[in-house]
């Protein structure tokens, strides 16, 4: 009772005076969200961001909808996230047991004999046979003076915390992925709706420009102008199958499947009303799963920073060992069979090859290494918020400015094509209208789809898609 008197006073004492080296983690205050990082008047004073709606409420197309669902559900990257928060609560649990001993059990049955050509063999003068069994527990537990095992402890959970905000933020960028590639099909598929429409007109109008020719209204390079014009839009539109092809392909990957036809509704259905409220400057960046995962990670530095700074210190361990052991099995459970010690040691570390202070100066740059990893993060996503709402303001001008540009196109094409009927335009104005339509019109829908998808890098920067 006296020893262990002795042991828990000073433990005790220890834990009451004791300055814990540990420190607490406080969050960087030079890393504050500024209004102008985004560079846009759209910042408002609403603490409402579109990032905390539902992708639900955002993407309204049924179709869409279900591929985003498919996607969570079967994605590889998506699997291999929920693994890693798995792991990652393991070495949880593994912290959160840091403050209780060590116990281990021990049954052991040892047969001996000494050899005869020994000093102790010649004594004897005979071979001898020994059996020994012991049955035995072993106790070891540390004191966390300097709050190591409570730095471990909160290192392992910001691991944790970490691993399933990578998670999160895995899921935002799926999210985003399948619904910008989506729209990237839908694009593709109206191109080549546009192109085959132009391939069937200008088949018409190289049986037109033959007559005119037999007419005598235009030459032979008239005819052939024409021909190649034809021969641009087919080229074209194999073009736009092929690139359908290969982001059929990608979109399957993305869902966890083989490569399939992507069943899909198409453009001009599509309508994305959502109120570009981004929230107020410090909140923009709060939804980020990419930059809480970065936090956390460099929590986890800084508190094994903490670990490795407590190596300097002495630890102050108590171990107890106690059972029974005998020669004689059937004497096993006598009293006189009973053994038993306690020891509490007190180890300071002197020279240990420079192990501990290499350790305190590698978690020293790893820590420095996550502030900046931080840092860094903060200052893209900026960048991604402001480019995202430049794009779609762009594009939203834009959009208007092309359509009356094919507009213009459009009526120049039926006043070339009506006077060169009667002789009063070159043909080469009717080919050059007809082109420059094409393009205009194609220039639309890439436009369209620079809208939306801006809309959707917009949603993704601002945090939101992984509720």
């Amino acid at each position: 009772m006296k020893l262990l008197q002795y042991i828990i006073v000073p433990v005790a004492l220890a834990g009451m005076t004791s300055c814990f080296v540990a420190k607490d983690y406080e969050r960087p205050q030079q890393e504050v969200v500024n209004e102008q990082y985004f560079r846009t008047d759209q910042i408002s004073q609403d603490s409402l961001s579109i990032a905390d709606f539902s992708w639900k409420e955002i993407f309204t197309d049924d179709k869409l909808a279900k591929h985003i669902e498919t996607g969570l559900s079967n994605n590889i990257d998506i699997r291999v996230a929920l693994l890693n928060i798995e792991a990652a609560n393991a070495y949880l649990k593994q912290g959160k047991a840091g403050y209780f001993p060590v116990i281990a059990a021990n049954a052991s049955y040892t047969h001996s004999t000494q050899s005869l050509n020994t000093q102790f063999g010649q004594i004897i003068g005979e071979r001898q046979f020994l059996n020994q069994y012991e049955l035995s527990a072993n106790l070891s537990w540390e004191a966390d003076i300097w709050g190591k095992i409570r730095s471990n402890k909160r290192a392992f959970a910001a691991t944790y915390l970490q691993s399933v905000s990578a998670h999160q933020a895995v899921k935002s960028n799926l999210v985003a992925t399948i619904a910008s590639t989506y729209y990237q099909l839908l694009a593709f598929d109206e191109q080549k709706r546009v192109t085959e429409e132009t391939v069937a007109n200008r088949k018409e109008s190289v049986e037109t420009i033959r007559l005119l020719k037999d007419a005598g209204n235009v030459t032979e390079v008239a005819v052939k102008q024409t021909e190649a014009q034809l021969l641009n839009a087919q080229a074209l539109l194999l073009d736009i199958d092929n690139n359908i092809k290969l982001l059929e392909n990608t979109f399957s990957i993305l869902l966890g499947e083989n490569p399939k036809t992507i069943d899909r509704s198409s453009l001009d259905k599509q309508k994305l009303d959502m109120d570009l409220k981004v929230g107020v400057p410090i909140q923009l960046l709060s939804n980020r799963p990419d930059v809480m995962a970065a936090e956390y990670g460099l929590i986890n530095s800084f508190e094994l920073t903490n670990v490795a700074r407590s190596n300097f210190y002495p630890s102050f361990r108590l171990t107890a060992n106690g059972g029974v052991q005998g020669i004689d099995i059937d004497k096993l459970f006598d009293a006189q069979s009973l053994f038993g010690s306690v020891v509490a040691s007190l180890a300071q570390p002197i020279l240990n090859g420079r192990q501990i202070k290499t350790q305190y100066e590698v978690s020293k740059a790893q820590q420095e290494i996550a502030l900046l990893n931080y840092k860094n993060l903060i200052l893209n996503a900026s960048k991604e918020v402001s480019d995202a709402l430049y794009t779609y303001q762009t594009n939203d001008e834009k959009i208007k400015l092309k359509e009356q540009e094919y507009e213009a196109y459009k009526q120049a094409i039926e006043f070339s094509e009506e006077l060169q009927v009667y002789g009063m335009a070159n043909y080469l104005e009717v080919l050059t209208a007809r082109e420059n339509a094409l393009n205009t019109q194609l220039a639309v829908i890439n436009t369209e789809f620079g809208r939306l998808n801006a809309l959707v890098q917009l949603y993704r920067a601002l945090g939101g898609g992984w509720r």
